[in-house]
């Protein structure tokens, strides 16, 4: 399943940062909409469980997530459909719910996003990435190890 669900994505690419704050959430989504405003087909993870603003930013944190038979089908955004989204967002009771877990339950859930979401053929993938150098980048990345990872964009401040 894990080889199925990405077979279709060209490339990923992390968005991090070793602090909070820096806009990391926001270039992710305005990289996304840039990527599909010059006719690419994108997807984003938001695998920041504790702060999943990507919804938000992009007006659907109404939605709601989906099964199918290979996994759970990401929510589309736009008119257009030309960006697909998963997030932890859309799998809380309340958008502001706090997501208090341990590291092995974070990192089991994004193991679960990078086999579990039918992303279908895609561009780009960008994976947003919480704040700091945490467990939950370690698992992001060993989850995405067997995959074509065109690279990552590190998020910095001049302070």
């Amino acid at each position: 399943a894990e080889r199925t669900n990405l077979a279709g994505v060209r490339h990923i690419l992390l968005v991090l940062s070793g602090k909070g704050g820096v806009g990391k959430s926001t270039l992710s989504t305005e990289l996304a909409l840039a990527l599909r405003d010059a006719g690419k087909r994108v997807g984003i993870l938001d695998v920041d469980l504790c702060g999943p603003s990507i919804p938000r930013m992009l007006r659907v944190q109404d939605s709601a997530v989906h099964q199918c038979d290979t996994g759970w089908v990401p929510v589309f955004v736009g008119q257009d459909k030309a960006i697909a989204l998963m997030s932890i967002g859309f799998l809380l009771e309340r958008p502001d719910d706090a997501v208090v877990w341990r590291g092995p339950k974070k990192n089991a859930l994004i193991k679960q996003f990078v086999t579990d979401v039918a992303w279908g053929d895609l561009d780009f993938l960008i994976v947003d990435t919480p704040p700091g150098t945490s467990d939950e980048h370690i698992s992001t990345v060993e989850a995405l190890r067997p995959h074509q990872l065109l690279g990552a964009i590190l998020v910095t401040t001049p302070q």
